[in-house]
């Protein structure tokens, strides 16, 4: 049987199409050509370094696992039920996607700071969220639980129910069904969506230095660590900028299996 025949694009969307990826690749190929290459293996190795990647992969992991724990059941909720108020909530879990970080910070800081909506309560307790590693954890969150929620609930209508319809009514429980129906049809949408979260989880630096500071192996993230050296020692800023970017390079191909999948 002779292979499908592609459509192809017009010629005229390849300009802006190579204009669009001049954009993104320029400023990395710009970067690349202030790194001193010979300093590179002891900047990246130092303890400061090695504290703030440390630091970052941590905080992103745990940051993500939070993701998973609560964006799945947030859009599943918005994709398989219908309530009033439904678009309201979903503008609001979307909010965070359009809000400036530092944004985001503060209204961390106003909910869990000392003196905020449930600080006091908190601190009563003996629990001191903001500026502290916790707080790291919390602005990750905070900012990338809508990649999650926006990839999987696409997935989810994109999937529809039939499959979900069949199983219950073979007599299936609604657990069961989404263990072992629900789930494994949208796998690529979760998996991508998990890769999002984690790499923006990665990247913050907003909502974190606001919320939580920049205190050296507590709440200082390589992003945080890569600012504050950029004014003192901009070759050092560089040679971590470029780590970074791999990481996020690596954790971005890791995922390509699960996204080719769809």
């Amino acid at each position: 049987m002779a292979a499908p025949r592609q459509v192809g694009v017009p010629a005229w969307i390849l300009l802006p199409a190579a204009l669009g990826a001049a954009l993104v690749l320029l400023p990395l190929a710009g970067m690349l050509s202030r790194v001193a290459w010979a300093d590179v293996p002891a900047l990246i190795t130092s303890d400061s370094a090695r504290t703030a990647l440390g630091l970052s992969l941590r905080t992103a992991g745990s940051s993500t696992l939070l993701c998973l724990l609560l964006g799945v059941p947030m859009a599943l909720v918005l994709a398989r039920t219908s309530f009033p108020g439904q678009g309201l909530v979903r503008s609001a879990v979307l909010l965070p996607l359009v809000l400036p970080p530092v944004v985001g910070g503060i209204a961390l800081l106003y909910t869990f700071g000392r003196r905020g909506l449930l600080g006091a309560e908190l601190e009563a307790l003996g629990v001191q969220v903001a500026f502290s590693t916790v707080a790291v954890v919390l602005a990750q969150t905070f900012v990338s639980l809508p990649f999650l929620v926006v990839s999987l609930e696409g997935s989810l209508r994109s999937a529809g129910q039939r499959y979900e319809v069949v199983a219950a009514t073979l007599g299936a429980r609604p657990t069961t069904v989404l263990r072992r129906v629900t789930l494994p049809v949208v796998l690529p949408g979760l998996v991508s969506g998990t890769v999002l979260a984690f790499a923006r989880s990665l990247g913050e630096f907003g909502a974190t230095v606001t919320f939580a500071g920049s205190l050296e192996g507590t709440t200082r993230t390589l992003p945080l660590y890569i600012y504050g050296l950029r004014a003192t020692d901009p070759d050092a800023a560089v040679a971590m900028s470029l780590l970074l970017v791999v990481v996020a390079v690596v954790v971005i191909g890791l995922a390509r299996p699960g996204s080719t999948a769809s």
